[in-house]
C-alpha cells in the first residue's frame, strides 16, 4: 500500500527568477504540477510545511493529496526536488498528477532482511550493491520498499534483480543487475617489517663457534 500525505499549495501566475527569489524570501517554494490531460500550472508551497513533510515520508514513492486553493485535491507524486548547490535548501519542486488507472514508473528502495548463511557460519562479509530498483505500478500499489531475504546466501553467492519478486507490478531494472553478495573474509597480510622480524625469530641461534674458529683458538 502506497504511503500518502497532504500538501497545500496556492496558484501563481507569474514566473521567472525574480519571482522565484521573492517567493523564497517570503518563506515559499516555487513549484509546478503537470500530468496527463492538464497543462503545467505554477504553484507556491509553504517551505516550513514542505520540509516538515519530507522528514516523515519518502518523497519519490509517497502519493500526495495536493490542495490548490479551494479546489478538489488532486493526487500527485514528487518528480524532482531542486536544491541550492551550496546551501542545499529546496529551490523548486516538480509534481506529477497521477490517476488510479495509470501505471507510473517510480524508484523504490530495497530492504535487506535476515543474516546470510555465509556470514553466520563462514565469517563472510555481506555487501549491498544496489539499494533501489525501478518499477512500473498503479499508484495505489506503490510499495514503501521491496523486501529481500538474504538468509540463504553463502560465501561467493549473489542475488540479482531477476531473483526479486514483485506481484503488484513490473520491475523495470535489468534482471542481471547484482543487488547484493557475500564475499570471503579478507586475510590481512603481515607488514614487511613484521614478516622479517618473524623470520629472524624463527632462525636457530648460534651458540657455538664454527669448528675452524675453535681449532684456531686451541693453537
Amino acid at each position: 500500500m502506497a504511503q500518502t500525505s497532504t500538501l497545500s499549495a496556492t496558484p501563481r501566475t507569474a514566473s521567472g527568477k525574480g519571482v522565484a527569489r521573492s517567493l523564497r524570501r517570503a518563506g515559499q517554494i516555487p513549484a509546478v504540477i503537470y500530468g496527463r490531460g492538464r497543462d503545467p500550472e505554477g504553484l507556491a508551497l509553504d517551505a516550513t510545511a514542505l520540509n516538515r513533510m519530507l522528514t516523515k515520508v519518502r518523497a519519490s514513492t509517497t502519493i500526495l493529496d495536493v490542495h490548490v486553493g479551494d479546489r478538489e485535491p488532486v493526487k500527485a507524486l514528487i518528480r524532482e526536488i531542486q536544491r541550492d548547490p551550496v546551501k542545499a535548501e529546496i529551490i523548486h519542486i516538480d509534481l506529477y498528477e497521477v490517476h488510479a488507472d495509470e501505471a507510473i514508473t517510480v524508484e523504490v528502495p530495497l530492504r535487506f532482511v535476515g543474516t546470510a548463511e555465509g556470514v553466520r557460519n563462514n565469517g563472510g562479509v555481506f555487501e549491498a550493491i544496489s539499494h533501489t530498483v525501478e518499477i512500473e505500478v498503479l499508484p495505489a500499489n506503490i510499495p514503501e520498499f521491496i523486501e529481500v531475504d538474504v538468509s540463504a546466501l553463502g560465501v561467493g553467492q549473489s542475488l540479482h534483480v531477476g531473483d526479486l519478486s514483485f506481484a503488484a507490478g513490473e520491475i523495470l531494472t535489468d534482471d542481471g543487475v547484482t543487488i547484493c553478495t557475500v564475499v570471503a573474509p579478507k586475510v590481512e597480510e603481515a607488514a614487511p617489517a613484521e614478516a622479517e622480524a618473524e623470520e629472524a625469530a624463527a632462525e636457530p641461534e648460534l651458540i657455538r663457534k664454527p669448528k675452524a674458529e675453535e681449532e684456531g683458538d686451541e693453537e
